[in-house]
């Protein structure tokens, strides 16, 4: 293969397994034929970006540039681009390729292909490094460009790119999406705050459940749950049983599955978009005598990406964030570990990530 023609950029990225993240200078491809390159102005931090900056999950190159969860403004598109031009905001979320050919792409699936090139930390075609969002600019296929409506802030429209398709695209594909339907929501922080929001955007019933009555409040005057369940209130949970059609599954700390199987109605679905770092137990026996069903479900293709932040834009729905400038990333990334947010943390790119930055 010749030579790849490059641009400079400068970004955030994490050179070994402390997870801290450096300034650091690197280069994007120059923008190809099918390519639409923009500013990056924000970018949200996801508790996959501490996953991958430490190498939890084994599957880290160094350096890595986190983020994928970005929004722009477009400053350049190739020759044979179609659907973008300068100026319009745009965004880009987990992936930036797939094959395009197999039966699951066809599918409007892209996010489950073999093939698919992540955000970050993915090696694409001319076997360069994919870095993600922490960075100045951006380029990426047309084809995984995401239009942001006009009517959305960007910084808090940020990151609906991954938790806001995640909860949202489990939602319409089990049929959870119709009034008069009663949703469960396990855990209220970065996707469960946004599921509430989409749920009730829906017509939907909606109840948080949460192992603290501290977020009671918030989950019913703010966000507008109807319900709210303590789940180690034995009475609260055994008055609820057998009153939900499904439960989207926000937690990514090890919990119980069996008081939530008991809260669903016979054929009712447990939705897993949590990611727990061990094994949950699953009891059979619930399942086989109510014929329940529990399933996961990773974020969502670009079809729906783009249907979910069109919903947002009519519906008016955001992530509540909290905005930080580019040398307080290291120090987010603590919080978050910690569940210290309220309830996503991005980063002020544009404004904040400069060449003179120190950290």
């Amino acid at each position: 293969m010749g030579k790849v023609l490059e641009r400079e950029a400068f970004g955030l990225a994490a050179k070994d397994e402390s997870g801290v993240v450096w300034p650091f200078r690197f280069s994007r491809r120059e923008t190809g034929e099918k390519d639409v390159r923009f500013k990056v102005l924000f970018c949200g931090i996801c508790y996959t970006d501490v996953c991958m900056a430490k190498n939890e999950w084994g599957i880290t190159t160094y350096p890595l540039v986190p983020g994928h969860e970005i929004v722009g403004v477009v400053t350049e598109v190739g020759t044979k681009v179609t659907k973008f031009k300068a100026g319009d905001k745009v965004g880009v979320g987990g992936l930036v390729s797939s094959c395009r050919s197999c039966d699951i792409c066809t599918d409007d699936q892209e996010n489950h292909c073999p093939k698919m090139i992540i955000t970050c930390g993915g090696k694409y075609y001319d076997d360069t490094m994919t870095y993600g969002g922490y960075a100045d600019h951006m380029v990426c296929e047309e084809d995984y460009i995401i239009r942001i409506p006009e009517s959305l802030p960007l910084d808090a429209a940020a990151p609906l790119l991954c938790a806001g398709v995640t909860v949202y695209s489990p939602m319409k594909y089990h049929g959870l999406d119709k009034p008069g339907i009663h949703i469960g929501v396990v855990g209220l922080g970065g996707l469960g705050h946004i599921a509430v929001k989409f749920a009730k955007a829906m017509g939907t019933k909606v109840t948080v459940i949460s192992t603290s009555d501290s977020k009671r409040d918030e989950a019913i005057n703010r966000l507008g749950a109807n319900l709210f369940l303590v789940s180690h209130d034995a009475e609260q949970m055994k008055d609820a049983m057998g009153t939900m059609d499904g439960i989207i599954d926000t937690v990514s700390a090890t919990h119980p599955l069996l008081p939530l199987l008991d809260l669903l109605k016979y054929k009712g679905k447990l939705i897993v978009v949590g990611a727990p770092d061990k094994p949950l137990e699953l009891p059979a026996v619930p399942l086989i005598l109510g014929k329940k069903i529990v399933v996961g479900s990773l974020t969502g293709g670009l079809k729906e990406s783009q249907e979910m932040v069109d919903f947002a834009g009519k519906h008016n729905i955001t992530a509540d964030i909290e905005l930080i400038s580019a040398d307080y990333v290291n120090t987010a990334m603590e919080r978050l570990e910690k569940g210290d947010v309220r309830y996503r943390f991005v980063i002020d790119v544009a404004n904040t990530l400069k060449p003179s930055l120190s950290l």
